[in-house]
């Protein structure tokens, strides 16, 4: 059984304290967000990530992380996690840098581990869109909304959205095809032979 190390609770510690220092250290936010100088300055793709515009943006994203990232983290272990995390962050970081003059925040990493639960677990019952909906359906809402967002621009980096999506996908599928998951066998009814032949015996014959 792959240790669980609680990683999603401290990344969302890192976020909530890189939260703080942008609050009083000034010009912080600036020299570590995600822009034009991170070609020169690739720690950005990286550092972005746990940076948040607002109270608001910063929230939304540590539930999204704790919820998500510690379904994840149980499932595949904490190693995995990572994996995830840091790779959607980073890729998500690496596409959308063409795409915005600045941007900043985890929603790349968090859409990366929704990407893998999806596969994982997706009949898990999640509540989105006001509504109660398998996983998967809620992703792909998740998804719809984002591509509709491409073309009704706005604070959102949508693009950050589908590439942090389609990197959890892909290391959901890798994770599925690496992972004995056990077969969950409690649908089925099990009747002991002898009983059968006992009702053969008394109904059949």
């Amino acid at each position: 059984m792959a240790k669980f190390r609680f990683f999603a609770l401290w990344l969302a510690a890192a976020c909530i304290i890189m939260f703080i220092l942008q609050l009083i250290i000034p010009n912080f936010t600036e020299s570590l967000l995600l822009n034009q100088q991170s070609f020169i300055q690739p720690w950005r793709f990286i550092t972005a990530i746990f940076l948040h515009g607002s109270v608001t943006h910063l929230l939304y994203n540590l539930f999204a992380l704790v919820l998500f990232g510690l379904i994840l983290e149980s499932i595949v272990g904490s190693n995995r996690f990572l994996v995830v995390f840091f790779a959607g962050g980073i890729i998500a970081n690496l596409v959308s840098v063409n795409f915005y003059s600045s941007s900043l925040g985890a929603s790349g990493a968090i859409f990366g581990i929704i990407g893998a639960v999806a596969v994982l677990k997706p009949l898990m019952t999640v509540w989105a869109f006001s509504l109660p909906m398998p996983m998967f359906v809620a992703a792909i809402l998740w998804v719809i909304g984002d591509m509709l967002g491409i073309f009704m621009p706005s604070d959102t980096a949508n693009i950050a959205h589908l590439s942090g999506i389609a990197v959890g996908i892909i290391l959901g599928l890798a994770f599925r095809l690496a992972i004995k998951f056990p077969k969950s066998e409690e649908h089925k009814i099990r009747i002991p032979e002898s009983r059968m032949r006992e009702w053969e015996d008394e109904y059949v014959r």
